[in-house]
């Protein structure tokens, strides 16, 4: 099935959480579907835990992988602040699946800066289609907290044009093998979520 009109992605988090292997899963997926694919990652401060975003397109053709401003059709964000950080990308009908994860970052930790404790109303408020996922405890369910990110896949999934068959050979062709069954568990988990 190839869709008209193109389909925008994005995932967003902090360094560490697995943005770029989760975005790896979505342009697999959507290539495994036979579409035309785009991505672009933005690392920043990975490494010490700032933000990633991770932009993913595909249909009949793509011409840009960077996705316009109110376009995209889901959100994945496994860290809540981060969601709210990069809401602008997310399409007035889209759908945003935020993990209740908290990270806080150094600013906090330092005094310098509070978090803020309204966070899910916050999100509420911010994203008519809300799906808000424990996605540290549904990795921690399929084996491996280090899975989140695939728990995130699994709920996002339930939102995008792409059939179970192109999910699951995406996930086998980027996880390594010895990690394949707990990755599958987790993006089940998740998708059974929403």
């Amino acid at each position: 099935m190839i869709a008209e009109n193109t389909v925008s992605v994005v995932l967003a988090g902090v360094g560490g959480q697995g943005i770029l292997l989760a975005s790896e899963v979505v342009a697999r997926a959507a290539m495994h579907a036979g579409f035309d694919v785009k991505t672009n990652e933005v690392h920043g401060m990975a490494q010490r835990g700032g933000s990633v975003i991770a932009q993913i397109r595909y249909g009949t053709k793509v011409h840009s992988p960077l996705v316009p401003e109110g376009t995209a059709a889901v959100l994945g964000a496994l860290e809540q602040i981060e969601a709210i950080r990069f809401a602008q990308f997310l399409a007035p009908d889209g759908l945003a699946v935020v993990s209740s994860q908290a990270i806080v970052p150094v600013t906090v930790s330092s005094g310098q800066a509070s978090y803020p404790e309204d966070v899910p109303q916050r999100l509420a408020a911010l994203f008519p289609r809300l799906a808000y996922v424990h996605a540290d405890k549904l990795a921690a369910a399929a084996g491996n907290t280090r899975t989140a990110n695939l728990v995130i896949l699994g709920a996002m999934s339930n939102g995008l044009d792409l059939p179970a068959e192109a999910w699951q050979e995406a996930i086998r062709t980027s996880v390594a093998p010895k990690h394949l069954d707990v990755n599958v568990r987790a993006f089940d988990l998740g998708r059974k979520a929403v």
